[in-house]
């Protein structure tokens, strides 16, 4: 079965070597340093620079916007399911669930989000997918808002410490 890994940054090195994750997608915020793992190749990392925030124009903040989640789907489509994708943001909550479930759906178009959101939530009681993501990726995936009220019918997560990584399954396994 194919998976995404959704980690905290502070794991990221620990749940690439566990999951032998050989392909990565960073959501970060511009400023934030940190070191991509060496099971992970330069040419099969994704980084993409943004804030957790919902709104454009919040001071120096850089708010998701159509070309990181195009940049999801494209990489994820250049992913070859071989390894576990590894998605990670800062507390690995809102912003790389967010983009877990648009990679999910741009690779399996044809499965229910709100099978896909229960999936998740399902996965992590703490996750909370950033709402900016999942509505650019409900609109770019041609989901007819169908994302965005997944998503909201599963409810904002439990407060998190940011350190509950988590495994996503790309489709149901009932379904293949």
């Amino acid at each position: 079965m194919t998976f995404i890994v959704v980690s905290p940054l502070s794991r990221i090195a620990e749940m690439a070597v566990r999951h032998k994750a050989r392909d990565m997608i960073s959501l970060i915020a511009k400023e934030q340093a940190f070191h991509r793992p060496g099971v992970i190749a330069a040419k099969r990392h994704l980084t993409l620079a943004m804030n957790d925030i919902v709104f454009k124009g919040t001071g120096d903040l850089v708010a998701p916007d159509e070309t990181h989640v195009r940049g999801i789907i494209d990489f994820a489509a250049s992913w070859r399911q071989e390894t576990p994708l590894l998605i990670h943001c800062w507390m690995g909550v809102s912003r790389s669930p967010a983009a877990a479930l648009i990679a999910a759906l741009s690779l399996a178009p044809d499965q229910s989000e709100e099978t896909l959101a229960r999936r998740l939530r399902a996965a992590s009681p703490f996750a909370t997918p950033n709402a900016r993501l999942i509505e650019i990726g409900d609109a770019l995936l041609g989901r007819s808002g169908r994302l965005v009220g997944a998503v909201r019918a599963i409810g904002r997560g439990a407060d998190a410490d940011g350190n509950a990584p988590f495994v996503l399954a790309i489709r149901d396994a009932a379904c293949g």
